[in-house]
């Protein structure tokens, strides 16, 4: 195995969204894979539901590179961190390579990440209604930053002998490497709603065949010998990895926390996330250590309804001193044994709203942890089901408000401040977020918000109320990692 440091990279990009990057990278991973190497995913960008396909394709969590969230200084830390002990990292770009956070530049855009990374791209160009054509459009992506470095490219959705003919003819001129030639093939399509690809969880027996059926597609069409020598060329990083328990170390202190001395932390932080219930398979990058006997448990939503979090906010809240568990509120009709902490995040409760109605116990239990005080940190899909009902399904009822189904998409960046104080942070705490949902919470703010929003326009958002934090913006704590210290500090005294 490589030191993370100098570990073989790609990047999968595209001219525009819907040319087959996921295809590619998830194929990439699966097939790599295949070959007996440990595999990195990682995906540029807020999404969640990717990782979910790549964590499947290699075996090992996906994460999140996303520069607006987190700051373009903690890309190649984040990447490294994922990538220990791998012999390969695969990064899946977002959107066309030069897209990224509207009005910034390159901010948050494949190619931005591209470069911090110091990692060739492999461009994938959906080649269905063009020849020659595609020689220009793959020159124009590779001379436009000359600091990004386009070392080949991959044609999607070929048509016959003769038209990957014609491509290769004109991509020969152009001085650009085709690494890889792919015909159109249903298999390997993936269904579809209103946010995007149709999770793993939710369909994971159709998810392996699908995920077979890239890494064979690209195992028969594209040069993985080619590729893993491109990707072994990629600059050193001469950064240090992340590392969940030293940014906790090195956090500024919270001036709202108890007095007395800060709970230790390993040296080297472990995936200590452990289900509630007995016969489900995880992910681990390693063992989980011994739980501490002081460690707060700190419950977190699983399962089908409940797919977005980012990876480093378990890992946070463990190096904070908590024992994460997680839960499925489809399942389960009560929290995990000794919960002093709730964590909701993301996911699609519209789909199951039936279901997590069902679950009346649950639902009780969650008001009654959140009437202790008790600490609840709730995002999006975690707001919908604390509201007290979802598209006329009774919900939790911790909040006073009313969820449901729109037409209208809202997507996007958004800056925020903590307009108060709360169990995730101090009031004027200012954090990048990402809303991304086609639901309506009315009211959108309660007596006491959680954020003051300034993008796209100055308004108050989500609810704040004893030991609860809910709101629509999704949020990555490792640019705020106060953020998990204080919620588990919470779970000690509350």
């Amino acid at each position: 195995m490589s030191s993370s440091s100098s570990v073989p990279r790609l990047v999968i990009a595209a001219p525009s969204s819907g040319s087959g990057k996921t295809t590619v990278a998830t194929g990439l991973m699966a097939a790599f894979a295949a070959r007996g190497l440990v595999v990195s995913p990682h995906k540029v960008g807020p999404d969640y539901i990717d990782p979910g396909y790549h964590a499947l394709a290699s075996g090992r969590v996906g994460r999140n590179l996303d520069a607006y969230l987190c700051g373009p200084e903690l890309m190649a830390p984040l990447f490294l961190h994922g990538a220990r002990g791998a012999d390969i990292a695969v990064v899946e770009g977002v959107m066309g390579m030069f897209d990224g956070a509207a009005g910034e530049g390159e901010l948050a855009s494949t190619a931005q990440v591209a470069k911090l990374l110091r990692a060739p791209v492999v461009l994938v160009v959906d080649a269905s209604s063009q020849s020659r054509s595609v020689a220009a459009l793959v020159h124009g992506f590779a001379s436009w930053d000359p600091e990004v470095r386009v070392g080949g490219v991959i044609l999607n959705k070929v048509a016959s002998d003769r038209h990957e003919a014609l491509l290769r003819e004109a991509l020969e001129s152009a001085g650009v490497p085709v690494f890889g030639v792919l015909r159109r093939a249903a298999q390997v399509d993936t269904p579809s709603r209103h946010l995007g690809l149709v999770p793993v969880a939710e369909r994971r027996a159709e998810a392996v065949d699908s995920v077979a059926a890239m890494a064979e597609q690209v195992r028969a069409g594209c040069d993985l010998e080619g590729l893993m020598a491109l990707a072994r060329g990629s600059g050193a990083l001469s950064c240090a990895a992340w590392d969940a328990a030293e940014v906790l170390g090195a956090a500024p202190p919270d001036p709202h926390r108890p007095e007395g001395p800060r709970p230790q932390t390993p040296d080297r932080l472990k995936v200590t996330t452990r289900w509630a219930s007995q016969g489900r398979g995880e992910l681990r990058d390693q063992p989980p250590p011994d739980p501490q006997p002081s460690s707060p448990v700190v419950a977190v939503a699983g399962g089908p309804a409940f797919t977005f979090s980012y990876a480093e906010h378990s890992e946070l809240l463990a190096a904070a001193g908590g024992e994460v568990v997680v839960f499925d509120p489809l399942r389960d009709e009560q929290l995990p044994d000794g919960a002093r902490g709730l964590v909701i995040g993301g996911g699609f409760p519209e789909v199951f709203a039936a279901e997590l109605s069902a679950n009346e116990p649950l639902r009780k239990a969650v008001s009654t942890l959140a009437g202790t005080g008790a600490p609840v940190a709730a995002e999006c899909a975690g707001l919908l089901y604390l509201c007290r009902e979802l598209d006329g399904q009774p919900m939790c009822g911790v909040l006073d408000a009313e969820a449901r189904m729109t037409e209208a998409l809202t997507l996007g960046y958004r800056d925020a401040v903590a307009v108060s104080d709360s169990a995730l942070a101090v009031a004027g705490t200012r954090m990048r977020g990402h809303e991304f949902h086609r639901t309506v919470v009315e009211p959108g703010a309660g007596d006491i918000a959680a954020w003051g929003v300034r993008t796209p326009r100055r308004r108050l958002e989500g609810f704040v109320q004893r030991g609860v934090h809910a709101s629509y913006l999704h949020t990555h704590w490792a640019s705020e990692p106060g953020v998990a210290r204080r919620f588990v500090e919470r779970c000690r005294t509350s």
